[in-house]
């Protein structure tokens, strides 16, 4: 056998025998073998390689080509919106990071499908970092895409002049700062907050509140930590008797347990001996209060002047576990009756409308129920996109932050998103295509005591609160503090283009609603 016959069968041997053995492929210096390996070719999944959402004609380059033209000539078509904005929606996403409504497309028919707001004209990213962190919460961060400032840490409604917990501070009125909500209604616009978390939480509290800690949602907190007879007002306290709160013409949510006292309602967590939901309805006969869909469908809007929906003790149930008989409203329901309710105003209004499940579930590594729950806001998107004109009505959908939720594993086309994929790790057990970097079902995925995965395919079963792989353990999963999309519709909408500050998201609502004392399209100058 010739020398280069002899060296090609022997290399060829080595070959083979590290595979047969599972050994390294590639040398730790041979940098050349590990840039072959990085894209490694991937077996077949156990129930093979299907392709349910494959395209007719997507296997021809006239396909791809003529989809290209097409997005080039619709652009093209685009005119400019520089009407005045007349209403304004800002749908808000909670946690809804590129990661998941990215993957969240699957629910709907496949990767190459929409979200209803992927569809809007205007795309543009923003940096969700707070003053004093780079990962931020929903409190500081409601505070920049609702008031216009970046914020500390768990706080709303204020400068960061208010640290988390600064009782004193936050008695100091000078740090408070407003929302786009007090902006409209000062221009004699009607405003009102949807959300399918309690009305008092982060995100929603943003619309109408000023706290130095975003748990202040009822006066036991408060006392807790600022002591009794304090003079801090609670968020919820704020929702009914506050500045803008009281002013606040809908409101949807959760939350009831934070209005009343213990000593009048079981479940309830207030300690002062007050019924705020009581004190609402005392206020004037015109208030209106309901508790169930049914409620909420039978009510006359002309014969009230204020709506508030209180549909739970806490947060309002995931989506996918309710059913038709259901006696909370769905996202989209609150939405229509929003704008039906807010629409009887000539002058506009704006609405906040959070899905804000999508953050809890992350929370919990249940992957199932966070993308569903992108899939109800686009349908609460969809809704309000119909139910108004581009012409006068600005809608904007975004996120207050991201998730250390991943999406990986070179997954064929069709599988299952909440399944496993080709790629095998070197343990030799499945890789999920959904996992997270951290969170509370890291023990449930990783035996401790033996130091080795479990296979998570005998662990994800298909039940709606399945939770998925978590790499490090936590009570909770983190959030991600990287940009998150805006999505723009409607008059100025093109303003939403590019990177920018999250905190510029208001001021740009309020300059093509002509709601900003300075710069507007209004404006003289």
């Amino acid at each position: 056998m010739s020398y280069a016959r002899r060296t090609l069968f022997l290399a060829t041997l080595a070959c083979v025998l590290y595979a047969a053995l599972a050994l390294p492929p590639c040398a730790r210096d041979d940098e050349d073998c590990r840039e072959s390996r990085m894209h490694p070719d991937l077996p077949d999944l156990p129930q093979g390689r299907i392709l349910p959402r494959k395209i007719d004609g997507d296997d021809t380059n006239d396909y791809w080509r003529n989809q290209g033209k097409e997005f080039i000539q619709t652009k093209m078509a685009q005119k400019l919106n520089t009407q005045k904005a007349k209403n304004v929606i800002l749908f808000l996403g909670d946690g809804m990071g590129l990661t998941t409504h990215s993957a969240a497309r699957n629910l709907i028919g496949g990767e190459e499908q929409y979200l209803s707001f992927e569809k809007f004209s205007y795309t543009g990213l923003s940096k969700t970092y707070a003053v004093d962190i780079i990962v931020p919460d929903s409190a500081n961060t409601a505070t920049a895409y609702l008031c216009g400032v970046k914020a500390m840490e768990g706080t709303i409604g204020v400068s960061a002049q208010v640290e988390r917990d600064d009782c004193a501070a936050i008695l100091n009125t000078t740090n408070h700062v407003y929302s786009i909500a007090k902006w409209a209604m000062d221009a004699g616009k009607s405003a009102g907050v949807v959300t399918t978390t309690r009305i008092t939480h982060a995100s929603p509290a943003g619309v109408y509140a000023h706290t130095a800690d975003r748990d202040w949602e009822d006066d036991t907190e408060v006392d807790t930590w600022c002591g009794a007879n304090s003079g801090v007002p609670d968020i919820a306290y704020q929702l009914i008797n506050g500045e803008v709160g009281s002013k606040l013409s809908f409101m949807m949510g959760g939350g009831k347990r934070h209005f009343i006292d213990s000593k009048l309602y079981a479940n309830g967590t207030r300690s002062d001996g007050l019924d705020l939901i009581d004190q609402y309805k005392k206020l004037s006969d015109r208030n209106a209060f309901v508790e169930s869909r049914t409620e909420l469908n039978n009510l006359n809007f002309s014969n009230v002047d204020r709506v508030l929906g209180i549909f739970s003790d806490s947060h309002l149930q995931y989506h996918l576990e309710t059913d038709e008989n259901s006696r909370q409203p769905t996202l989209e329901e609150m939405t229509r009756k929003a704008i039906e309710f807010l629409s009887r105003n000539e002058e506009g209004y704006f609405i906040f409308i959070e899905g804000g499940r999508i953050d809890t579930a992350h929370h919990d590594n249940m992957a199932r129920l966070a993308l569903d729950e992108v899939v109800e806001l686009s349908k609460a998107v969809n809704a309000a996109r119909e139910l108004t004109s581009e012409e006068d009505t600005l809608i904007v959908a975004t996120a207050d932050h991201s998730h250390a939720f991943s999406y990986s594993g070179y997954p064929y086309r069709g599988n299952d998103i909440f399944g496993r994929t080709p790629a095998t790790p070197l343990d030799k057990k499945p890789l999920m295509t959904l996992s997270y970097a951290n969170g509370p079902s890291f023990e449930k995925f990783y035996d401790v005591t033996n130091k080795e995965r479990r296979d998570p395919t005998t662990l994800v079963t298909g039940d709606v609160h399945d939770q998925f792989p978590a790499t490090a353990p936590f009570d909770s999963e983190t959030h991600g503090g990287d940009d998150v999309a805006v999505f723009a519709s409607g008059p100025w909408a093109h303003l939403f283009t590019g990177v920018y500050e999250q905190n510029t998201i208001p001021h740009m609502m309020a300059y093509a609603s002509c709601l900003s004392d300075g710069l507007t399209v209004c404006s003289t100058a």
